[in-house]
């Protein structure tokens, strides 16, 4: 995606799939071109995300760019300066029901924003607030891995450890990627996102 960047225009981009389909490689193509055409940049990732860099967004094939660690979107706003034209922030789903807010506010104030983050959980759930983010931006990418079964093209996370807590921070040693017909949860294959093919809720 190549964007010209209009003064006082802000809009938002939104990058989601699941683990290992290049949501942080691509935000960090995109911010690299907006620092190459001499634009104010800054980037943001969730503190609690260390897995391969304490202050750089940093995706799995090992491309960084410096970043600045948050808790809550909230902050943003302490570090975003006047001249500041592009926000770029990793892991959004991290960041709570505040995000899509914050996100809003900025680019009424001209900035454009580039979201990256898990549309799903590992149950293959719609994880908030990303479901809110796909409905307000201007641009939606959506990344697909490689299913590790079979080859096929992956939408979801499998989580490989058994907990059942949301957030478990992990890469390859917990997660892999899969498609619709070979993710299980509990070892039980999930055939809808929202269960119905399943007799009702799970």
């Amino acid at each position: 995606m190549n964007i010209v960047k209009h003064p006082n225009r802000g809009w938002i981009e939104v990058i989601c799939g699941p683990m290992f389909s290049g949501k942080s490689e691509e935000l960090i193509r995109r911010l690299r071109r907006a620092r190459i055409a001499r634009q104010d940049v800054l980037a943001f990732k969730p503190r609690l995300d260390n897995r391969y860099s304490e202050n750089a967004i940093a995706s799995h094939n090992q491309q960084i760019i410096p970043c600045v660690l948050i808790d809550t979107a909230d902050e943003i706003f302490v570090h975003l300066r006047p001249q500041t034209q592009v926000v770029g922030i990793d892991e959004v789903q991290f960041l709570g029901a505040a995000a899509p807010r914050i996100c809003r506010e900025m680019a009424a104030r001209g900035v454009r924003i580039i979201c990256a983050g898990l549309d799903t959980d590992y149950r293959a759930r719609p994880w908030p607030p990303v479901p809110e983010f796909l409905a307000d931006a201007e641009y939606i990418t959506k990344t697909l891995a490689i299913c590790v079964v079979c080859g096929d093209p992956a939408n979801r996370t499998q989580r490989k450890v058994h907990s059942g807590e949301l957030v478990l921070i992990g890469s390859a040693d917990s997660y892999e990627a899969r498609c619709r017909h070979c993710h299980t949860v509990d070892g039980v294959i999930q055939p809808s996102m929202f269960g119905d093919e399943a007799g009702g809720n799970p």
